[in-house]
């Protein structure tokens, strides 16, 4: 993971939610969809570099694929992991910021 690329590989997304927005402003957490096969090591390491923040814990939970019809049609949505990032006090990641 020494190029930028290995990051992009880590983690695919911020997971913006209402949950997400309130534990980013009172908890210095941040929630990201990741790899599901990332361990805490290399999501701590993607973060840090990605964003120049000191990361103090990061928490993975293994969410499963929701099962969905349509008409006949059954199918089951792809299994995918979520990491509850916490930062260092003081610090944040704004992810609204315009460029």
């Amino acid at each position: 993971m020494n190029n930028l690329g290995g990051l992009f590989q880590v983690l695919y997304s911020p997971w913006v939610t209402e949950k997400a927005t309130l534990c980013m402003s009172q908890g210095n957490q941040v929630i990201f969809k990741v790899d599901p096969n990332a361990n805490k090591r290399q999501i701590k390491a993607a973060v840090e570099k990605m964003f120049q923040v000191d990361v103090l814990a990061v928490q993975t939970v293994s969410m499963q694929g929701k099962q969905k019809r349509v008409g006949r049609v059954a199918g089951q949505r792809k299994d995918w992991k979520k990491a509850i990032v916490r930062l260092k006090s003081g610090q944040s990641i704004d992810f609204y910021e315009k460029a």
